[in-house]
């Protein structure tokens, strides 16, 4: 579902930038997650950044905030994400984790 999503009928050639750029931050973010490459992922936020998890959806109080580049664990879920431009490139500014469900599973021995 897409939704608050803006309609273009043209493009600037900065806000084409702008848009291939985060486009990039989100895969450059996708290629360390699949790599398991913390510190290459720790690399694309701000060095103040806020990591909010919310356990419980997006309408409640975040279950934990973590403060810093160096505070932020690796997940693989919904994600919120305000952006900043620093110097001419792109980076996480806030990243809201949206659980919405969680499993546990007993491992087959």
């Amino acid at each position: 579902m897409i939704t608050d999503m803006a309609i273009h009928n043209t493009l600037t050639p900065a806000e084409a930038a702008d848009r291939l750029a985060i486009r990039e931050l989100f895969d450059a973010y996708a290629h360390c997650a699949d790599r398991r490459d913390a510190e290459g992922q720790k690399a694309l936020f701000t060095v103040d950044t806020r990591f909010a998890v919310y356990m419980k959806g997006e309408n409640n109080e975040p279950t934990y905030v973590l403060e810093g580049r160096e505070a932020i664990m690796i997940a693989s879920l919904r994600y919120l994400d305000t952006f900043a431009k620093i110097e001419g490139r792109w980076y996480f500014a806030e990243r809201k984790l949206i659980v919405d469900w969680t499993e546990t599973r007993t491992l087959a021995s």
